[in-house]
């Protein structure tokens, strides 16, 4: 028997080879190895723009995306864009947007409204735009066909629906690089340098680079407005009066309200797991040949919402304040107020859950929240006027057609955030420093909604982490914030879950700004392969001299 153990090992390593490259059968398909110079993990804005910015660059790239609509969620609902200042939105980001004015120019694509109705609404003016003309509000289905049109322009090869396998087998590391990885299906995707750009970082902490989850201490980086922040209101998304957050009002026995939570405050600027609420941003219509009536979702109860009844009855009325109207009469509807589509304090655990987790929390946001359209539009406790408004609003039929015309992606307001090179900081996001390095800019304010709603010690109800504080003016993002620490991942680039503390997050996290570092991110990444390095050592001068005639604007 000895004589056959050579044999035996060889035929043994070969079908250890076999099943590693990926060539086993999953349900009945013949699974692949496929390579390119660049690899993107995810569908989002950023990724799309990545992608284009890499076959202009002359480099092979395949982008590797769970989802099956691209575009995140510039094409997922929130088409009333938060831009802040929009000279600072350069390159192939402000290309989209100029692609989206080019569209609305046509008399035709304006189906349920006329243009001149609608107005110059979210529209660069010449003097800034010069004669590539800008538009900033749109519809969903406009923005995922700008991405279509990107791919198919640029001949891009997508892989949809493919899922990183998030075991210690999903990542393949040699000498600190990324050789592969591999999906849930069995494909494996081999290149010289990845981009994760997805909203959840799952690359990235595969690939064991270094990450934060929740709000830090104020104290980790000498920061106001990170931390827990009782009593700190900014944008109104509180209860302006006082609100028994008990069944029977005032009853301490007879238990909470749903949507409250039991947990103490805790102490002002301490740091903790949580992170800002989500919600979708939902694109209703009120055109009476292009509407679909609120469902009443499955496990409907009315008394979750008996919190909003007590609101409106202490006269609060700002229900309709963010149906922010985008073209063809529809809106772009966002949250409000103390009670409103956010679902406080429901998602701590979507950043490292698993996949089968996180379609779960997805499922209850969306039940959360059609409840609650539901509820405005036909219970009787919500005011007749609330009411009779609501009545005018449904679900766009044109819209989401796949999916019940309800948005296919969850904002993911925020989720896991690398610790990197450089991480952005409060001074950083506000316009106080001059960071190293710059690839980008961003301008809008710090903005993080609630993460909880708790019981003061006067016995009512509130909310607690909505910050809006505005920047002293534009500021620099810097390389090293979208770069890994070299020891830990020496080939990857991570333009969305950046480097950043949470309240700079808030400002960095606008989709303009994430197409913007997904570009950056790209050029990088060729440019290193063009150079035979790693991005961390990349001369700063060659990336930005390349960025610079790509038209990305990167100080004032």
């Amino acid at each position: 028997m000895k004589k056959f153990k050579p044999l035996f090992w060889l035929l043994k390593a070969t079908i250890t080879v076999f099943l590693f490259s990926g060539f086993q059968l999953n349900n009945n398909t013949k699974a692949q190895v496929y390579k390119a110079d660049v690899i993107i993990y995810g569908g989002t804005s950023a990724a799309v723009i990545a992608a284009v910015q890499v076959k202009k660059m002359g480099k092979s790239v395949i982008v590797v995306s769970p989802d099956t609509h691209l575009g995140g969620l510039s094409s997922g609902g929130l088409g009333f864009t938060d831009t802040g200042n929009k000279e600072v939105i350069g390159g192939l980001s402000r290309e989209f947007y100029q692609r989206l004015y080019q569209y609305y120019q046509n008399n035709s694509t304006w189906q349920w409204q006329k243009k001149e109705e609608y107005g110059n609404k979210g529209q660069g003016t010449p003097a800034i735009d010069g004669t590539n003309r800008t538009m900033w509000i749109f519809e969903p289905h406009v923005a995922e066909q700008v991405f279509e049109d990107f791919v198919k322009k640029n001949k891009l090869l997508v892989y949809r629906n493919e899922w990183l396998d998030r075991s210690e087998k999903g990542v393949v590391k040699v000498s600190g690089s990324i050789h592969s990885f591999r999906t849930l299906s069995g494909n494996v995707y081999q290149a010289k340098m990845f981009i994760d750009a997805t909203y959840e970082g799952d690359l990235m902490a595969v690939a064991g680079v270094d990450y934060h989850v929740g709000r830090e201490a104020n104290s980790v980086y000498g920061e106001q407005w990170n931390g827990v922040q009782p009593e700190v209101f900014q944008h109104g998304h509180h209860f302006k009066t006082k609100i028994s957050p008990y069944k029977i009002a005032n009853d301490s026995t007879s238990g909470l309200l749903p949507e409250i939570s039991s947990e103490p405050i805790a102490e002002y600027g301490s740091g903790d797991n949580k992170i800002q609420a989500y919600c979708f941003r939902m694109c209703l219509s009120n055109h009476p040949e292009n509407r679909v009536p609120f469902p009443k979702p499955e496990g409907y109860d009315p008394a979750r919402y008996e919190l909003l009844t007590r609101v409106f009855a202490s006269g609060w009325r700002e229900t309709f304040d963010k149906f922010d109207n985008i073209p063809n009469r529809k809106t772009d509807t966002n949250n409000h107020g103390p009670f409103s589509t956010d679902y406080i304090g429901k998602n701590y655990d979507y950043p490292e859950a698993s996949y089968e987790r996180r379609k779960q929390i997805i499922k209850e946001h969306e039940l959360y929240q059609k409840g609650l359209m539901y509820f405005l539009q036909n219970d009787k406790s919500v005011p007749a006027d609330v009411r009779d408004k609501m009545q005018e609003w449904g679900l766009p039929k044109d819209e989401f057609k796949d999916n019940g015309n309800w948005p296919h992606q969850l904002y993911i307001r925020e989720a896991r955030r690398m610790i990197g090179e450089f991480v952005m900081k409060e001074a950083d996001a506000l316009g106080k420093t001059q960071v190293p390095n710059p690839i980008g800019m961003g301008s809008y304010a710090l903005d993080a909604h609630n993460a909880q709603r708790y019981i003061k010690k006067d016995g009512y109800v509130q909310n607690e982490g909505d910050i809006g504080v505005h920047p002293d003016k534009p500021y620099s993002i810097a390389y090293g914030s979208i770069l890994p620490k070299e020891k830990e991942c020496n080939n990857l680039l991570v333009p969305v879950c950046l480097s950043s503390s949470h309240i700079a997050y808030g400002s960095i996290r606008m989709e303009p700004v994430f197409m913007i570092l997904g570009q950056s991110a790209a050029t990088a990444a060729v440019l290193s392969i063009n150079n035979k390095v790693s991005p961390q050592q990349l001369p700063y001068s060659k990336l930005k001299a390349v960025l610079l005639r790509d038209k990305q604007r990167l100080e004032l």
